[in-house]
């Protein structure tokens, strides 16, 4: 990926249909190359998003660059972008080798050259020995992938993927998620993909663009975003992370103490001008992924507390606790994630413990 060449670029676009304004002053850069995933909730007008980009919606304000050059008004079969459809769209009367050549087909492709790059494309995606079964025949990653092939054979300049892999079940749609990653890799074509789901956007993407009601609230890397929110819905949309609300004290350009009903907690806030300039007294949560967390029966570190535990469930590899702490207005909730012992050992409902974690595993986020 050219971290410093942007292929795509989506200046103060806007959408609304009648009254209702579904995407406000969007604005997104995407680079040559890259893996790039909008993430959001369900309406929250990442779909809209693809669909301008790729020419089948029209925006109601704002631009939309490749290389620099307004393709606003572009027509579809102007714009160097395929795309890849949730339910694949793929003719159910043509054969698995007409349907990744359709495209050729349409463009006057020679009949020989249309034969070798389809026969590259399927091989490429692992389906060569299927070339004459129909997409009836074909399981539902099969049928994905013929649509990626489809997608790939007229070498596109941008991929468009609007929640692929939505229908597959859960094993099938991680080994897709694979796939997609090796198969970009190869080709060295920029995606851009759609989904609602975080596991699979981490999986997959260069970078992620969280978005909710229209609005773009966070671009980074996937570690960026899991470990570092912007906002509140990031750190929860993310989920499993521990929030506790507060009142920020004093600190300096590095790190801060917010006052919380545990007690006062220090958080790193490198990188968080906002945070670090914010003035006592505001509102706020301190966010820490459970895996960060520390338990025992002892122990002491920047960040301490003792609770009870509530429940602990085995999850295979890792081990998720719930720890209640007490405070004057009830019990506030902690997870703990921790990695399995083999030998089973490992705290019990019932017992007391102590939980410790750094200032650099704790985020704040202006409430």
């Amino acid at each position: 990926m050219s971290e410093d060449r942007i292929l795509l670029e989506l200046k103060s676009v806007t959408k609304s249909f009648g009254s209702v304004t579904v995407l406000e002053d969007i604005n997104l850069a995407v680079h040559d190359g890259e893996f790039i995933t909008i993430l959001g909730p369900s309406g929250s007008g990442k779909t809209t998003i693809l669909r301008m980009i790729g020419g089948f919606t029209a925006p109601s304000g704002g631009e939309i660059l490749l290389d620099d050059g307004d393709i606003t008004a572009v027509p579809i079969n102007r714009r160097p972008f395929n795309t890849v459809f949730q339910d694949y769209a793929l003719f159910p009367h043509l054969t698995v080798a007409r349907n990744v050549g359709y495209g050729l087909t349409v463009r006057g492709v020679p009949q020989g050259e249309r034969r070798r790059r389809v026969a590259e494309a399927l091989d490429l995606v692992q389906l060569g020995d299927l070339a004459d079964r129909y997409p009836a025949q074909l399981s539902g990653g099969q049928r994905q992938r013929v649509a990626l092939a489809r997608a790939i054979i007229c070498e596109p300049r941008l991929i468009l993927l609007d929640e692929p892999l939505a229908a597959l079940d859960v094993e099938l749609r991680k080994q897709m998620q694979l796939f997609l990653k090796k198969i970009q890799r190869e080709i060295k074509t920029t995606f851009l993909f759609v989904t609602h789901d975080q596991e699979e956007a981490i999986a997959m993407a260069d970078r992620i663009c969280v978005m909710n009601f229209g609005r773009v609230l966070q671009i980074g890397s996937p570690h960026e975003v899991y470990y570092r929110p912007s906002s509140e819905f990031v750190a929860r949309f993310f989920g499993d992370n521990n929030l506790i609300q507060g009142r920020l004290a004093d600190g300096d350009r590095t790190r801060r103490r917010i006052d919380t009903p545990i007690g006062p907690l220090v958080c790193a806030v490198d990188g968080q001008p906002e945070v670090a300039g914010a003035p006592a007294g505001r509102q706020a949560f301190a966010v820490f992924r459970p895996e960060t967390v520390a338990v025992g029966r002892g122990g002491a570190a920047e960040n301490a507390c003792m609770g009870d535990v509530m429940a602990v469930g085995f999850g295979g590899a890792t081990t998720l606790t719930e720890v209640a702490l007490s405070t004057a207005n009830g019990p506030i909730g902690i997870r703990v994630k921790t990695t399995s012992r083999v030998d089973g050992a490992q705290v019990t409902s019932g017992d007391r413990v102590v939980l410790n974690w750094s200032a650099e595993d704790c985020r704040l986020v202006l409430a």
